[in-house]
């Protein structure tokens, strides 16, 4: 028996957004909530992680523009492209990538970076200051992890550049989300999301409301906050 219903959803809570009314399609026997919003699609498998899907995960459509990409790529493959992909990972959670840290950026992007901070850290100097930049292989994948609290605070954030991919959070073998992550967004985890459930890249191809995305080279600008001590 299949029903729907409607309720107001903040996928797009930071200034700037405003929060849309959606259709939200249900599956009584597997309690399975579906829904399409735009470009951003997402798959929550009970109603307990659909909630903590609201209170800990934000995702903004376009944050950055086809050239702020590409001004953004062109200066990190000054580096990345002189470096191979790797399959070890000092955590085993990474497979094809490579990566850097990057403190300094030209005139072109610091202002991508600066508006990057303000938007979702809330004072000044309660992030790190590196930005990690990973470069994600098509044929790699991330494996499910959580960030250790050793290294970074209660935020992980990050920009998707060059391709769509889909993520998986999960809390334990009942309770996950799975979503798309478009090109060109900006993603932000928080509370339980940051913190209990474990967040990965699938392999290709992957699934997303029975739609298959087909992942190309990825690079991901992520900012991180301060480590609680």
């Amino acid at each position: 028996l299949l029903y729907t219903i409607k309720f107001e959803v903040p996928l797009c809570e930071p200034s700037g957004c405003s929060i849309m009314r959606i259709n939200v399609s249900s599956i009584l026997g597997g309690n399975n909530f579906m829904v399409q919003y735009r470009k951003i699609s997402y798959q929550a498998s009970t109603s307990l992680s659909e909630n903590d899907f609201h209170q800990g995960f934000k995702l903004v459509e376009n944050f950055v523009s086809l050239s702020e990409e590409r001004n953004l790529v062109n200066e990190v493959d000054k580096k990345l492209l002189r470096r191979k992909y790797n399959n070890g990972h000092w955590d085993n959670a990474i497979v094809s990538y490579r990566e850097l840290e990057k403190s300094d950026w030209n005139s072109e992007n610091i202002p991508i970076m600066s508006r990057f901070e303000q938007h979702v850290f809330n004072c000044p100097g309660s992030c790190l200051s590196a930005t990690h930049v990973l470069d994600l292989h098509e044929d790699g994948h991330i494996k499910p992890h959580i960030d250790s609290i050793q290294f970074c605070g209660d935020i992980v954030s990050g920009i998707s550049l060059l391709s769509d991919a889909v993520m998986k959070l999960q809390l334990d073998v009942d309770n996950y989300i799975t979503l798309c992550i478009p090109r060109l967004s900006l993603y932000i985890m928080s509370n339980r999301i940051r913190f209990e459930y474990t967040h990965e890249i699938l392999p290709n191809p992957a699934m997303v409301l029975s739609k298959s995305v087909f992942r190309k080279r990825r690079i991901t600008v992520m900012k991180r906050s301060l480590p609680n001590r």
